[in-house]
């Protein structure tokens, strides 16, 4: 499977193939300078380097958008939204292998709860556990997940929006950006967030700031939305 961001020169004289120090004995230093986790932060300028990928919650809904990323000839796009259970669902940037990694956890994690409990796991329990996943990769000698997550679902708390990153850090909130331009498309959507708007309202807005954060005009979107009052996750 292909990779959805650039390719990224390694300039760094280690045998390792990605930032970082060594000590003497050819061992990685999981710190930097500052105390800065080194991996992690590759890992992050790997998502920043993804497509452009945008989340928005009201208290009537919530939804995910991602950038589709034109391919070759014959070659179909990336799949960029999923559904993780019938009451939620999610997007990523980054890796796409690492992307799909995550998803496939995430829904393993939802169908042990539903099969356990007859009932459809909370979105908050369902980022935690992501989290916990991710944070692994930090603790032991071996890559972190190069992708940052957006999660969106309804669930008894209304609806939910969470960013979760590759170190196993997560946020809750009204909207995120990820990706390749975030900050840009962040920028518009700060402007033009409001808590009363409408679905169709947000779905334009989420365009609107991909299509100025990439530069084109009408780009390709993938969008998923689960609206509080049926609360469930669907394809757009």
């Amino acid at each position: 499977m292909s990779e959805e961001r650039d390719n990224v020169p390694n300039n760094n004289n280690s045998s390792f193939g990605f930032s970082g120090t060594t000590n003497n004995r050819g061992y990685m230093s999981y710190y930097g300078p500052g105390g800065r986790m080194l991996l992690v932060e590759s890992a992050l300028e790997a998502v920043s380097r993804g497509l452009t990928t945008i989340g928005i919650k009201t208290p009537a809904f919530a939804l995910t958008s991602s950038y589709i990323k034109p391919t070759r000839p014959l070659m179909e796009p990336s799949e960029k939204i999923f559904t993780i259970d019938g009451h939620a669902g999610a997007t990523g940037s980054g890796y796409i292998g690492d992307i799909l990694q995550s998803i496939d956890e995430l829904r393993v994690e939802a169908q042990k709860h539903r099969l356990t409990f007859d009932s459809p796991i909370d979105i908050a329990s369902l980022v935690k556990h992501l989290s916990s996943y991710l944070h692994t990769y930090t603790i032991y000698a071996v890559r972190p997940q190069a992708a940052s997550i957006i999660i969106a679902g309804k669930d008894q708390m209304g609806t939910q929006l969470y960013q979760v990153d590759p170190g196993g850090t997560y946020f809750r909130g009204s909207a995120f950006t990820i990706g390749q331009f975030a900050d840009s498309a962040l920028n518009l959507i700060q402007q033009e967030y409001n808590a009363d708007m409408t679905a169709e309202q947000a779905i334009q807005l989420s365009k609107k700031a991909i299509e100025r954060a990439v530069g084109e005009e009408k780009p390709l979107v993938d969008i998923g939305i689960v609206y509080a009052a049926e609360g469930k996750f669907r394809k757009l």
